[in-house]
């Protein structure tokens, strides 16, 4: 919300849009949906600078497989509108990628690629192959509302982006899918570091985001680590796949567009950096756990309420007072679910909330804390098998998985344990395993000499943009916590761990963070039998 002067707004950041640089070869492509059946096609538009180019498709995950190449295409370059990020870019339809019926449901990646002076430049899409009818217990649902806001091909996003003063982070509330993904949220290279900082500060820190330092040197976007699959889910998957989990594959447009998406499906999984959500996706989940379904949110930062229209474009003012819909409609208004004329508090379907927790070992957030998890309830069904002990930690630095953004409720302690007041929409059973410090955003301790990467001036304008004389209580300090808990919901439960760092515990092999996994999948997948 705020348009303060950060360190970290200098330019420098690549941002890529036709003609950005002449002095480059260009090729991008995106295909005109997140997700087909087999036996679709897939329409993939293709914009280059160069006079042929090749496509392949592989099919990621533990075993990249691929299944489909073209080679000696022409190549062309189309127009595209100074504001594609808002209305797409209008590239005309340049190959047909024909489904294979006997594709299994799974991530797509669409790589194209071009050589030019002797050297191979590439850039990615994807897609998504759904399976016709449900071929596993599990729906692994991608965050492709997170995608959106965060992919700022074309030159803005959710976040910033319009407006000539380069400083001023003024973000578009209109984004299109029809364009292409930012270079990093699809494919990244070994090492590239996570929105985490593993290293412990001494005295006299100075906060750095090595994700941004990365991106400049290499020349990916500012947001390559902020969202999708190469920095989340595909982690999740090639963990998954390696222990023998069966997953079927869908996207958030998937239960947006279809009530029945979930349905035949044991468990839902949501992995990573989950922020942005419909309401008609909220009604699915509510409806798949109310049915007996499980919930298994690897995730955080819920937060969002946005909606889609029929042309792929995904819309979130963030502040109410800019929706048009605030006068007519406020239960829509693209605001933080926790509004009060929303109505539908974020901790009713997933039992905890962004709005509850924040930030935590990300930059000048909580520097110092453990990175980890604090055990409350050992005695946890999710805790099974584990040997954690009441006071233990887990997922510590360097591993980190109560970092970067984190969920949790308003709480109070009552003899060593944690329990949810209710005063922000949480469940009234919601049971509280695991704990760790977070704050609401960064507070600049540097008058502007260093990066600072979420000010906490910006959550306080929004908190008061919403409740306006009435801020509630519980955001008086700016303190918080991030969670892991689990609540039932009808004849079904949802698991929430609570942190978009989860998978740098499956990435890290922590078996702590691994048994949690495993003990949730195989609960709500009927593997082992329940337990209180």
């Amino acid at each position: 919300m705020s348009t303060a002067r950060y360190a970290w707004s200098i330019p420098g950041f690549p941002v890529e849009r036709p003609g950005a640089d002449p002095a480059n070869p260009e090729i991008w492509c995106y295909a005109d949906r997140y997700s087909y059946l087999p036996g679709e096609e897939v329409a993939l538009s293709v914009h280059t600078t160069a006079p042929s180019y090749d496509v392949r498709v592989v099919r990621d995950g533990a075993e990249p497989v691929e299944v489909w190449s073209a080679a000696d295409l022409p190549g062309v370059a189309h127009p595209t509108p100074e504001d594609a990020y808002a209305v797409g870019c209008g590239w005309p339809v340049a190959v047909r990628i024909p489904v294979g019926p006997d594709w299994p449901s799974g991530f797509y990646l669409v790589v194209v690629g071009i050589e030019v002076d002797g050297r191979r430049h590439e850039r990615e899409g994807f897609f998504v192959v759904r399976a016709p009818r449900p071929s596993a217990d599990i729906a692994l649902v991608l965050t492709t509302g997170t995608l959106a806001a965060y992919n700022d091909w074309g030159g803005a996003n959710h976040y910033r982006g319009l407006g000539d003063d380069p400083y001023a982070d003024i973000p578009a509330p209109v984004l299109s899918s029809r364009r292409p993904v930012a270079r990093g949220m699809l494919r990244l290279p070994p090492g590239a570091p996570r929105n985490a900082n593993p290293a412990t500060p001494g005295p006299g820190y100075r906060p750095r985001h090595p994700t941004y330092e990365w991106a400049i040197t290499h020349g990916y976007s500012r947001h390559h680590s902020d969202a999708f699959w190469a920095t989340y889910e595909r982690h999740f998957v090639v963990w998954a796949e390696r222990h023998g989990y069966r997953l079927d594959f869908l996207t958030q447009q998937d239960l947006h567009d279809d009530p029945a998406a979930l349905e035949g499906y044991r468990c839902a999984v949501f992995v990573g950096h989950d922020e942005y959500w419909t309401w008609e996706m909220r009604d699915v989940v509510d409806r798949f756990v109310d049915a007996g379904g499980g919930v298994a949110r690897f995730a955080g930062n819920y937060v969002w309420q946005v909606r889609l229209d029929d042309e792929g474009r995904q819309t979130c003012y963030k502040d109410p007072r800019l929706d048009p819909l605030l006068a007519t409609d406020p239960t829509r208004v693209t605001t933080t679910w926790d509004a009060p004329f929303v109505g539908r508090p974020g901790a009713r379907t997933m039992g905890l909330t962004g709005l509850g927790g924040a930030y935590a070992r990300y930059g000048a957030t909580t520097p110092r804390s453990s990175g980890g998890y604090t055990v409350y309830r050992p005695e946890h069904w999710a805790l099974a098998g584990t040997d954690l002990f009441y006071g233990d930690v887990f997922g510590a630095a360097p591993v980190c998985v109560a970092a970067f953004e984190v969920d949790g409720v308003d709480y109070t302690f009552r003899h060593g344990l944690p329990y949810a007041t209710g005063t922000d929409g949480a469940p009234e059973d919601l049971t509280i395993v695991a704990m760790a410090p977070a704050v609401l955003g960064e507070t600049d301790r540097w008058d502007g000499e260093v990066p600072i990467g979420a000010p906490l001036a910006e959550m306080r304008d929004l908190v008061a943009a919403v409740w306006g004389d009435d801020v509630p209580e519980r955001f008086a300090t700016g303190y918080g916590a991030g969670m892991v808990a689990s609540f039932r919901r009808g004849a079904g439960e949802v698991f929430n761990a609570g942190t978009t760092e989860w998978v740098s515990g499956l990435v890290h092999h922590d078996p702590f963070t691994e048994q949690i996994t495993h003990n949730v999948l195989r609960r709500f997948t009927g593997q082992q039998e329940e337990s209180r």
